[in-house]
């Protein structure tokens, strides 16, 4: 599974697939003694062999990384509205007067290629209806509201307003502010049911590499991005400045216990976790000084954007070391 960037910045001027999850699921129903029937309601003689469970878990990892990769891409769309909104008065709209109109849009990537992965995945097996659907709208709402934004950014670059008076961008103001609301209300969504599935599928996942090759060097850089990724989901933002502590203090202690497991695997294989061991820790010691600034302000993180904002950073950073670390691997 390639992991999810977080791509997420703080910006009090005007502000993504891994989170951690039970595991071992599968490991505690072939450990379990026989007994008449399992927790999962099959018979022990009932269960799928375990090389069906990883084809089906790989079908829908793949399924997932075309989600993420479309997601990700796709993020610049957000980044581009978000810098729209820093300068413009978005019940007036733009008048040609604004202090920052230089700022304009970001031009948006070419995502045909994710479009098109992504959309072939709604159609493959395993099915996951909610999801499918959430994706198939969102791909909508992004087609929709791209070519708006696309025309937005080079009449804002090219200061077209200055010969037509601001009339074309008060009329695309018109068309993309109802059109962004969706955009974003299904990215949200997709969000949601993105978070659902890594929970669903990172447990899976841990529990086929123990079970195949025990808590190895590949299972403990899994660990610790899934864990990882759980801080990041209950991280503030702009949209909700203000943290739960109780779910931040949850997902701290749980990384901390994925990097306690970590040194102990290292500690008996040097060599096992290179690469990320020294970040996973230095990224504990962010996170944790970075929750000391949330208390003292009662969890607004507006109080502790610079903290926020590298804890995020070098999350990122984080989700290159694990991915190279594992392609050195295999």
């Amino acid at each position: 599974m390639t992991f999810a960037v977080a791509r997420r910045t703080l910006t009090l001027a005007g502000l993504a697939a891994l989170a951690a999850a039970p595991i071992q699921q599968a490991l505690a129903q072939a450990a379990a003694p026989a007994v008449p029937q399992s927790q999962d309601g099959t018979r022990p003689a009932e269960r799928p062999p375990a090389a069906a469970v990883d084809a089906e878990l790989n079908a829908a990892l793949g399924k997932s990384r075309a989600y993420v990769d479309l997601m990700n891409r796709t993020m610049r769309a957000v980044q581009s509205w978000n810098r729209y909104r820093s300068w413009v008065d978005m019940r007036r709209g733009p008048t040609g007067r604004e202090r920052y109109i230089s700022y304009g849009l970001y031009s948006l990537y070419d995502v045909r290629g994710e479009i098109e992965k992504a959309s072939q995945a709604v159609a493959q097996a395993p099915s996951f209806p909610e999801l499918d659907d959430v994706v198939r709208r969102y791909i909508q709402s992004y087609q929709a509201l791209a070519p708006l934004i696309d025309r937005a950014e080079r009449y804002y670059e090219r200061k077209d307003y200055r010969d037509d008076g601001m009339a074309e961008g008060r009329d695309l103001h018109r068309q993309m502010v109802p059109l962004a609301e969706a955009f974003l209300a299904d990215r949200t969504e997709l969000e949601d049911e993105m978070r659902k599935l890594r929970g669903r599928l990172n447990g899976q996942e841990l529990a086929a590499i123990e079970r195949r090759e025990g808590k190895s060097a590949a299972w403990q850089i899994r660990n610790i991005m899934m864990s990882a990724r759980e801080i990041i989901d209950v991280m503030p933002t702009n949209e909700r400045p203000v943290a739960d502590m109780r779910a931040f203090d949850a997902a701290v202690a749980r990384y901390s216990a994925a990097v306690r497991e970590m040194d102990a695997f290292k500690r008996a294989n040097p060599d096992g976790v290179s690469m990320i061991d020294s970040q996973a820790s230095s990224w504990l010691g962010q996170v944790r000084d970075l929750r000391e600034k949330l208390a003292r302000s009662r969890g607004d993180v507006r109080r502790a954007a610079s903290e926020a904002n590298w804890v995020f950073n070098q999350f990122n950073m984080m989700i290159s070391m694990a991915d190279s670390a594992l392609r050195m691997r295999r």
